[in-house]
C-alpha cells in the first residue's frame, strides 16, 4: 500500500509540473510571471481562490482540530469563509489600481511612504515564509504517516514538488495547477468524509462516540466563547491579510469578476467547513487515542479507505497542501522583486532579468520557509501565532487606508508596532493567551487604537491619493517589459 502511494505520489507530481510547463510556455515578461499578465477569468480566479483557501490549516489542520475539539472544527472554515466576503466587497476595486503586492497598496494609502512600504515588505515576506512553513508541515506530516518516510524527508520532499513547477511556470502555472487541485481536493474530501461516515455507522454512531462538550454548539463548551471566537477571527485576519489572495485581486481580468470569483469560492469554503469536521469526528470514533491530533486525517486515508479511494485521498490532501503553498511562494516572490530589490539595491530590476531573478527568489523563499518547518510540527498553533504577531497590523492597517483618508504614515507605523508588539506579549503570558486561546483579538485592538491615536496627533499627509499613484506607476514600470496604462485614483469605489 505505501509503494502505491509513493508512486500516485510520484506520477501526481510529474502531471502538475507537466501542467505548469504547458500553459506558462508563453509567458515571457515579468508581469507574465508574476501575476498571469493581470487577465486572469473569472474561472482561474474561482478555482485557484478556492485552492488556496482549503490548504493545510482547514484540511489537515482542521481535521485534527476537530479529532480534539468536535465541532469546533468548523471554525477554521467559517471564519475563512466571512474573510473572503468582505474581501471581495471591500478590497476588489483596489484591482483598477493595477498594484504588484500589498506593500504597495498600503504604502499607497499614505502617500506612498517608502517607509511604511519596505516595512510592510518585509513583514509579508516573512509572514510569506510562515505560511508556506505550515503547508510544509502539514504536508510532511501527512506524507510521512502514508509512506514511512520520516518525517523530516518528507517535509522536505514537499517543499521540492510545488518548488519544481512553481519556478518553471511562476504565476500561470500557479492558477491552473490550482484550478485543477481545487477539484480533486473537492471530490477527495467529500468522499472520505463519506466513507468515513459509513464505517462508523452512520451520523448518530459518530455523535455518540464524542465527548459531550465536543459536540456543543461549535463545541463552546469544550473551547470556551472567546477562544472559539478567536480561533475563526484568526483565520478572518488571515484572508484579509494574506498577500496571496490580494494577488488574486491585482491579477483578475476585472472587479466584477474578482468580487464574483470571491463570492463563489466564500459560499463553497463555507458549505466545505464541515467537512474536515466530520472526518476528524470520524477519527476519533474509530481510534481515541492517537499521540498526535495531527495523524487523524492519514489515519483514516490509510486504515479506513479502499485502496482506490485511498490513492484519491492522498491525491486530495497533497493538492491541498501544493495549492496553498505556491501561491504564498509566488506572492513572497512578487514583493522580493517589486520591494526587497529596491530596499537592497536603490533600482528596481532589469525588465529582462524579472523572470531569472524570480525564480532565484523562488528558491532562496522555498528553502527559507522548508528551514522553519523542520523545527515544528504543530499546524494549528504554528498558523495561529504567525498570524496573530505579523498579519494583525496588517490587517488594520489596510482597513483603516481604504476607508479613513485621514491615515497617515505615522500612524501606519504604529498600528504594526502595536499589533505586534501586542502579539508578541500575549504569547508570551500565558494567562492571557489561555484566556483569549490566541493574541489575535488584543493585536487587533491594540492596532487599531495605536492608529487611531497616533494619525489624529500627528500632521496630515500632505501627498494625494493620485500623487501617491503615480509616484507607485513611475517605479514600478521601470521592471515591466511592456509600457502600462495611465492610473486614475478616481477609478477606486
Amino acid at each position: 500500500m505505501q509503494t502505491t502511494f509513493i508512486l500516485a505520489f510520484g506520477l501526481y507530481l510529474l502531471g502538475m509540473i507537466a501542467l505548469g510547463w504547458y500553459v506558462s510556455r508563453k509567458g515571457n515578461s515579468g508581469e507574465d510571471f508574476l501575476l498571469g499578465g493581470r487577465s486572469l477569468p473569472l474561472l482561474l480566479t474561482l478555482g485557484t481562490t478556492v485552492a488556496t483557501m482549503v490548504g493545510t490549516g482547514s484540511s489537515m489542520g482542521a481535521v485534527g482540530f476537530a479529532y480534539q475539539n468536535g465541532w469546533a472544527g468548523t471554525l477554521y472554515g467559517i471564519g475563512g469563509a466571512i474573510g473572503i466576503l468582505l474581501l471581495a466587497w471591500w478590497f476588489a476595486p483596489v484591482r483598477n489600481l493595477r498594484f504588484m503586492t500589498m506593500s504597495e497598496e498600503l504604502a499607497y494609502y499614505v502617500g506612498a511612504n517608502p517607509l511604511i512600504k519596505n516595512l510592510i515588505a518585509l513583514v509579508i515576506f516573512i509572514a510569506s515564509i510562515g505560511w508556506l512553513g505550515a503547508h510544509i508541515i502539514g504536508g510532511g506530516m501527512y506524507l510521512s504517516w502514508l509512506t514511512g518516510i520520516d518525517i523530516q524527508w518528507a517535509k522536505v520532499l514537499i517543499a521540492l514538488s510545488f518548488a519544481i513547477y512553481v519556478v518553471i511556470g511562476g504565476y500561470t502555472a500557479v492558477v491552473w495547477t490550482d484550478s485543477i487541485q481545487a477539484l480533486i481536493l473537492f471530490t477527495g474530501f467529500i468522499l472520505m468524509a463519506a466513507f468515513s461516515l459509513h464505517h462508523v455507522g452512520g451520523w448518530d454512531a459518530m455523535l455518540a462516540a464524542q465527548p459531550a462538550e465536543n459536540v456543543s454548539w461549535f463545541a463552546v463548551d469544550k473551547t470556551g466563547v472567546l477562544p472559539a471566537i478567536s480561533l475563526s477571527l484568526a483565520i478572518l485576519v488571515g484572508i484579509l491579510a494574506t498577500p496571496s489572495f490580494r494577488q488574486r485581486i491585482y491579477s483578475g481580468n476585472d472587479v466584477g469578476s474578482i468580487r464574483r470569483s470571491f463570492v463563489y469560492s466564500g459560499l463553497l469554503y463555507l458549505m466545505f467547513s464541515c467537512i474536515p469536521a466530520i472526518i476528524g469526528m470520524t477519527a476519533y470514533a474509530t481510534v481515541s487515542d492517537l499521540d498526535n491530533p495531527s495523524f487523524a486525517f492519514p489515519h483514516i486515508a490509510l486504515h479506513l479507505m479502499p485502496m482506490g479511494l485511498g490513492v484519491l485521498i492522498i491525491i486530495a490532501g497533497i493538492s491541498a497542501t501544493l495549492s496553498s503553498a505556491s501561491s504564498d511562494a509566488i506572492a513572497a516572490v512578487s514583493v522580493v522583486l517589486r520591494d526587497l530589490y529596491v530596499l537592497v539595491t536603490g533600482k528596481m530590476p532589469e525588465a529582462a532579468k524579472v523572470v531569472l531573478l524570480s525564480r532565484i527568489s523562488l528558491v532562496i523563499t522555498i528553502s527559507l520557509a522548508l528551514g522553519f518547518a523542520l523545527t515544528s510540527n504543530d499546524i494549528i498553533a504554528y498558523i495561529t501565532k504567525m498570524i496573530a504577531i505579523l498579519m494583525s497590523g496588517m490587517c488594520v492597517c489596510g482597513l483603516l487606508g481604504r476607508f479613513w483618508p485621514r491615515y497617515n504614515w505615522q500612524g501606519a507605523l504604529a498600528t504594526l508596532v502595536a499589533g505586534m508588539g501586542t502579539a508578541l506579549y500575549v504569547s508570551l503570558t500565558p494567562q492571557i493567551n489561555s484566556l483569549f486561546g490566541n493574541p489575535v483579538l488584543p493585536s487587533l485592538t491594540a492596532a487599531l487604537l495605536a492608529g487611531v491615536l497616533m494619525t489624529l496627533v500627528t500632521p496630515r499627509c500632505t501627498i494625494s491619493r493620485e500623487q501617491a499613484l503615480a509616484m507607485l506607476d513611475a517605479e514600478r514600470q521601470k521592471m515591466e517589459s511592456r509600457p502600462t496604462t495611465q492610473n486614475v485614483a478616481g477609478q477606486e469605489a
